[in-house]
């Protein structure tokens, strides 16, 4: 135990910290749940807890009881695991980037080949709103304890650097917004150096205001694998067919025929997308 009395937990990055109960309601209420509920949850969680006992198994522990006393909440809770789930390839991470900033007004594209001073370079993310006109990278991690760090920036840059040097940008490749964007973190130095060269860092916490976690929620683009009614092969097969969004279930219920999902199991899995796309 720590000298005030409180457990020290390990992060997924192997690191140690106090526990802190009120951070725990915190996210739960933030996902939908009630404050009653919420309070339970955290009380027996505290009670339980060990030093040295896990971030990831915390999470899971009040994941549990929150899937059997409010389900739509539940899956709020997920939605920063679920981003993890967007793999293995990374496309499903960069398909789920494009839709959400679709659902943000703009046009978008991934996967983009554009021509540099010195080689050609694939671009995860393209997309244009008025005069607004992005290019990002997309930088996907399947473990949160991993962070992209000043090497992953330094070498965005420099692939913006020969994208801008070559003949072609200033006349289809006039970025005004060049992005790194992961779906977990990023270290101190990444943010300094960014921060620097005028390189534009997203991640589920960062920047403070209109981080991924609060875009995300203003859109109602919640990534398909937080879904608490559908198994992981299920939501494997769907990402596999370009379906990484829960709203498009809701758009395109067809997508679910393969699937042989029981008439029972279907209702439950509308319920839970239209409270989300709520």
């Amino acid at each position: 135990m720590h000298a005030n009395g409180g457990p020290l937990i390990t992060k997924a990055n192997g690191e140690r910290e106090l526990f802190h109960p009120e951070k725990l309601y915190g996210s739960l209420v933030n996902s939908g749940a009630r404050a009653d509920i919420a309070e339970r949850i955290t009380g027996e969680i505290a009670s339980e807890l060990t030093e040295g006992d896990r971030t990831t198994d915390i999470y899971k522990k009040a994941f549990r009881q929150l899937r059997k006393l409010e389900r739509p909440a539940a899956a709020r809770y997920s939605v920063k695991r679920a981003l993890l789930e967007l793999g293995p390839s990374g496309y499903p991470f960069e398909d789920f980037l494009g839709e959400l900033y679709r659902r943000r007004g703009y046009t978008t594209s991934n996967r983009r080949i554009i021509p540099g001073r010195c080689v050609e370079h694939e671009l995860d993310l393209l997309a244009s709103r008025d005069d607004v006109r992005l290019a990002a990278e997309a930088k996907f991690h399947n473990n949160s304890g991993i962070k992209s760090d000043i090497k992953v920036a330094l070498y965005v840059q420099a692939r913006f650097d020969d994208i801008k040097a070559g003949a072609a940008y200033q006349s289809d490749h006039d970025f005004t917004d060049r992005m790194l964007i992961t779906n977990t973190k990023f270290t101190e130095q990444a943010v300094i150096f960014a921060e620097c060269v005028g390189l534009t860092l997203l991640s589920w916490d960062y920047p403070k205001e209109d981080n991924l976690r609060q875009l995300i929620e203003k859109t109602g683009v919640h990534p398909l694998p937080c879904l608490t009614t559908l198994s992981r092969a299920h939501k494997q097969y769907l990402m596999e067919r370009g379906v990484v969004l829960c709203r498009q279930l809701h758009e395109h219920p067809d997508e679910l025929d393969e699937l042989g999902l029981s008439g029972d199991r279907r209702d439950a899995l509308f319920r839970e997308v239209n409270h989300l796309c709520q």
